[in-house]
């Protein structure tokens, strides 16, 4: 096990170039199955979730070869099996997408349940939902079982409305219907931008697919997808941490490889808070030098304020000069980091799903834990502000959705470091 050493007080400065979007990632990565030949996908973010759906895919037969850091080509033409119950599969949870490209391509599938980071009830009813709407059999127990009860086991075009505008579900429902036969019309859909990535993958792969990013996504099956090459997104929520990591301990920072738009919801919120965002064509010039100003947040479906950006955003909140609420509107127990900010010296009270912040003048170093991935990049936010040594815990959490982040800090002037703890004991839900 490891942990990150931080000794914080210091502004950052400088330039950090922001890698390709882990949820577009981890989404198109099981997409690639469903093609019948080679895909080339560039930009691949270098992150744990990453490294372990490679060896799932490989699992199932694919042929998975990567050409460099952010390149790799995945061969799905020999696979031998539509099982995925390895145990790896447990430790993520977009190991469902598996579900929906399986069951696209070859009309049945078993997964294991997916696992991932612990901040809530999070079921997949509206997945299991929209592939029974398909002219699927679905079954849950350890696993999930599906399998097309259609003519040639092949899924047929329906129409589907999502109970709740879910990211998950959408994308499930999207790939599964991409093969299907006949057209297929999802309403209620999540509009993230990286539902539109892995809509524009699959169309790049052959699929017809119009309406990503609205309400309403339309579906004409196809028989086959074929090989080709693909660049995921940047990363809007790798991003706007870089960009609350600046707004905490001040100074400024140009950061690189962005889509400013994607950015928008995350950048008004700062600039009500006394931060300087400007818009460049793929860049944002980041500054803080006065104090923080408080705000209110709440979490919504894009294009509202993300669920992932919640923690970090709360840290610098925390700092602010007044009282600020943070109310989370997506997930029921995202929270669970509170406490350990204020071991930091925050002073924040939750009730429910609403968190009040009275901001203090400065946090003092202490020995925290990262609850799951985006509360672990909230505390290196706060230690990366905080004065003294600040020492962060269970950081596996942290590196399933952030690319170098080590070095991408100390490039700026962060005091950061890695240090092994060899007799660390995991908590019971470190499974993501």
């Amino acid at each position: 096990m490891y942990q990150y050493i931080i000794n914080g007080g210091q502004p950052l400065f400088g330039e950090v170039t922001i890698s390709g979007a882990k949820n577009a990632a981890v989404a198109i990565i099981p997409a690639a199955l469903m093609v019948d030949g080679v895909c080339r996908i560039e930009n691949i973010p270098q992150i744990s979730d990453v490294t372990l759906l490679y060896t799932i895919l490989a699992g199932l037969g694919a042929k998975v070869t990567e050409i460099d850091d952010h390149t790799v080509e995945i061969d799905s033409r020999s696979i031998t099996s539509t099982e995925a119950v390895d145990p790896l599969v447990c430790k993520i949870r977009a190991s469902y997408y598996l579900i929906g490209a399986l069951l696209g391509r070859f009309g049945e599938a078993t997964v294991a349940m997916p696992g991932g980071c612990n901040f809530g009830v999070r079921p997949i009813d509206q997945h299991v939902k929209g592939f029974k709407a398909l002219g699927a059999a679905v079954d849950e127990d350890e696993c999930v079982h599906a399998q097309a009860i259609g003519p040639n086991r092949r899924l047929a075009g329906a129409n589907i409305y999502l109970d709740v505008v879910s990211v998950g579900a959408t994308m499930n429902v999207m790939m599964a219907a991409a093969m299907a036969k006949g057209t297929t019309v999802i309403e209620n859909c999540a509009k993230e931008p990286h539902i539109v990535d892995l809509a524009n993958f699959l169309n790049s792969m052959g699929a017809d697919i119009k309406g990503a990013g609205t309400d309403t996504i339309k579906i004409r099956g196809v028989d086959r997808l074929t090989g080709g090459t693909y660049c995921i997104i940047p990363d809007q929520i790798e991003a706007g941490t870089y960009m609350t990591a600046v707004a905490a301990t001040g100074g400024q920072l140009l950061i690189k490889n962005v889509i400013p738009k994607h950015m928008d919801c995350i950048s008004v919120k700062l600039m009500e808070m006394g931060v300087y965002v400007e818009e460049m064509d793929d860049t944002l010039l980041v500054r803080r030098t006065g104090a923080l100003r408080p705000t209110n947040v709440k979490t919504q479906p894009y294009p509202g304020f993300p669920t992932d950006m919640q923690p970090q955003i709360a840290a610098v909140l925390a700092l602010a000069q007044g009282r600020s609420t943070v109310t989370e509107a997506v997930w029921s127990n995202r929270f669970r980091y509170i406490d350990e900010l204020k071991k930091l010296g925050a002073q924040v009270e939750v009730d429910d799903r609403r968190a009040t912040i009275d901001g203090v003048e400065k946090f003092h170093g202490a020995h925290v834990q990262a609850c799951d991935l985006r509360a672990g990049a909230a505390m290196v936010v706060a230690g990366l502000a905080a004065e003294g040594t600040t020492q962060i815990s269970q950081v596996q959490f942290i590196e399933r959705g952030y690319e170098d982040i080590i070095n991408k800090l100390r490039s700026v002037g962060a005091d950061i470091s890695i240090v092994h703890i060899p007799d660390e004991p995991l908590p019971p839900e470190s499974v993501g």
